[in-house]
């Protein structure tokens, strides 16, 4: 195929087109500034690259590069977004909505199929089973990056092109090494947490996290590239599919004697304000930003993933969150002693 990757440059972006080139696919990346693709074990990954601005109609490009680009690729993986939290409305609708929008227009003016990938916290604050085939909520987000890509995906579904929407959880290490190419703001507050600057975290009793290793992402991604007709007007959870409880997880945080467990708080007993200074800033500038995570208990359903791409995620319980953390101790992200 000749496929086109949105957000080329980015973790998942930069690992689905490795896959792809590997495959012997005709791969081009679009990138805002930085041309250098890597795959997430960090080697660099030989693609012709095409700078763009998704923010923009068309890219930013002339009508004659647009229509050529648009001609020239049968399958657009749109991976561009901002993942970030701490973000204003304006700058989630440019990137996440708009951005969308606008790669919906390449692919309708080529006729190319389409593949998003979005976020399975699409579901908002839901707990309980969240199914690939229920519908999205208008509301109960915990933040603008979840609302924005809902709003992205009802772009998608309302279009005429063939479709189909991966939905990842929380991306972290490579399943088998724990290895991850680039430590985002999910680290950055793990790191905060591990490290004993953020001590205290509102948890509600129950509550679970859906870490999912990068290589099941990608790998799904890429099997659903090469499952278009079969997968196309569904939904794809690419999710761990095993809940992991919070307390399993500052446990295994625990288990490292360099670091710290945090304490977790009933959040109708939490009030940031009574905080030491220090852990306050932390906490408000970071690791609160995540603090929702720590209070819901959604078990996303992978049944198409199944049963269409004949995929499921390894074991991902306390041991794996150990080979994670020992990766960060090995790069020196974490402290070794």
């Amino acid at each position: 195929m000749r496929v086109l990757v949105t957000g080329a440059a980015g973790l998942l972006g930069g690992e689905i087109c490795a896959r792809l080139a590997r495959e012997g696919h005709e791969v081009i990346g679009l990138v805002h500034r930085n041309r250098d693709i890597r795959a997430n074990d960090g080697s660099p990954v030989e693609i012709a690259t095409i700078a763009g601005d998704v923010s923009r109609p068309r890219f930013g490009w002339e009508e004659s590069e647009f229509a050529r680009l648009a001609a020239s690729h049968d399958l657009l993986v749109h991976c561009a977004a901002t993942v970030r939290f701490d973000l204003d409305e304006a700058h989630y609708a440019a990137v996440n909505v708009d951005g969308t929008k606008h790669a919906l227009a390449l692919a309708r003016q080529g006729s190319m199929d389409f593949l998003h990938v979005s976020t399975a916290y699409v579901c908002g604050r839901r707990d309980g089973a969240i199914l690939e085939s229920d519908p999205l909520p208008e509301a109960g987000f915990a933040n603008g990056y979840e609302a924005s890509k809902a709003a992205g995906e009802r772009l998608v579904r309302a279009s005429d092109l063939r479709w189909a929407i991966a939905r990842p959880s929380i991306v972290v290490g490579a399943h088998e090494s724990g290895a991850i190419r680039h430590f985002d703001t999910t680290y950055a507050a793990f790191k905060l947490i591990a490290e004993g600057r953020v001590k205290h975290m509102p948890a509600s009793a129950g509550a679970t996290l859906d870490f999912v290793p990068i290589d099941h992402v990608a790998a799904g991604i890429v099997a659903l590239a090469h499952a278009m007709e079969q997968a196309a007007g569904r939904t794809f959870h690419l999710v761990s599919a095993q809940p992991l409880p919070v307390t399993d997880f500052t446990g295994a945080i625990g288990d490292f004697v360099q670091f710290h467990e945090p304490q977790l708080v009933e959040p109708s007993a939490f009030d940031p304000a009574s905080l030491p200074a220090l852990e306050r800033r932390l906490f408000k500038r970071v690791a609160g930003l995540y603090a929702s995570y720590f209070k819901r208990d959604p078990h996303f359903d992978d049944a198409n993933v199944r049963e269409i791409l004949g995929m499921q995620c390894p074991q991902t319980g306390r041991a794996y969150i150990r080979r994670l953390i020992e990766h960060c101790i090995e790069v020196g992200f974490l402290t070794s002693d």
